[in-house]
């Protein structure tokens, strides 16, 4: 089953679809992520089977559901981190000859950030291991300009070692500012956030879909995205375009199962 999210499915039911709302042109490439009949297994078990959907520039697909449905797996799987046991992705309008994962960035549950190095050093790694900018100056602009935005400016000389939980995850967000890549894969990009810097986030969030971007994101709360579509993973799965607009997928494909984890609070900065 390919699950299209930009269309309304509602028509194949016979159904009359809410009006979608106004969305202004986006700049950039017209890029298309779509994940065809896809099956994932880790270790011994199949954790994902016979997923398809399909997504488009400017749009976040935020996937949801409870622990071990295979959030994580998928977005692993899409950065080329984990082999498909079946199935393809691809990025329609991207580079053809560069993988998805050298197209993508992405953010796991760990910050990947080095504790001794100061907060500057860790997204100057991350601008040149990205491939930023080739002119140093231009690299040191957008490092300042993302500690800026990150509320992390006045930390620029600290060892990342020093900062709390919160800093430490939105430091690892700067990534995200530093280097160009089309899409966005994130995997509770929330976690250890207050709400202010769940905000600041979800601001980030909008202004790369204006640019024409591409968000995947793995979360256990919203993002606050007006715009953002839902695919609810676990023994069944939905996919939503709004708070009226619930699609039921009959075949999920899911094997649910797998150890539940903790997940840290949300709401506020540790």
């Amino acid at each position: 089953m390919l699950l299209d999210l930009r269309s309304p499915v509602h028509k194949a039911r016979g159904d009359d679809p809410p009006r979608p709302p106004h969305v202004e042109p986006r700049p950039g490439p017209v890029l298309r992520l779509t994940a065809e009949n896809l099956s994932i297994r880790r270790g011994n078990r199949l954790v994902i089977d016979g997923l398809s959907f399909a997504a488009d520039s400017g749009e976040v697909l935020l996937l949801t559901g409870p622990n071990g449905a295979g959030k994580t797996t998928l977005l692993r799987a899409i950065a080329g981190f984990l082999t498909l046991e079946s199935g393809k992705t691809a990025l329609e309008g991207g580079d053809v000859e560069r993988e998805i994962g050298e197209q993508s960035h992405y953010v796991g549950h760990a910050n990947g950030i080095k504790l001794g190095l100061t907060a500057a050093e860790n997204l100057e790694f991350w601008s040149t291991y990205l491939g930023g900018s080739a002119a140093r100056t231009h690299r040191r602009d957008r490092v300042y300009d993302a500690l800026e935005r990150l509320r992390l400016a006045s930390l620029e000389d600290i060892p990342a070692a020093y900062l709390s939980a919160g800093q430490k995850r939105r430091l690892g967000l700067g990534r995200l500012l530093v280097a160009d890549r089309p899409l966005w894969l994130l995997d509770e990009p929330t976690v250890s956030l207050d709400a202010a810097s769940v905000a600041l986030l979800a601001g980030i969030v909008e202004e790369h879909l204006t640019g024409g971007g591409l968000v995947l994101a793995a979360t256990h709360i919203p993002l606050g995205l007006g715009s953002a579509r839902e695919l609810r993973l676990g023994g069944s799965a939905t996919a939503s375009t709004g708070p009226e607009d619930t699609i039921t997928m009959e075949e999920t494909g899911f094997n649910t199962g797998l150890p539940s984890v903790e997940q840290p609070r949300q709401g506020h900065e540790k």
